[in-house]
């Protein structure tokens, strides 16, 4: 658990003397939301609640992708 400790102090002694660094990281996170959060939204759809009613149906399409995948 040392180790860890160690690392973190590492990290937040660093990122607490940074005055552009914030900055850069503000906007490297901005664009990791955009990329996981609204992409995520517009382009890839729930597949299996949309197509699918029930649990046993859903699991059945992924058994069947599973053993019988379209080659």
């Amino acid at each position: 658990m040392n180790v860890f400790r160690r690392v973190f102090r590492f990290y937040y002694e660093g990122f607490k003397s940074m005055t552009i660094g914030k900055t850069l990281w503000l906007i490297i996170l901005i664009k990791l939301f955009i990329m996981f959060v609204v992409l995520k939204l517009f382009f890839f759809p729930n597949y299996l609640n949309t197509n699918f009613k029930t649990d046993e149906e859903r699991s059945k399409h992924i058994i069947e992708e599973l053993v019988n995948p379209i080659k």
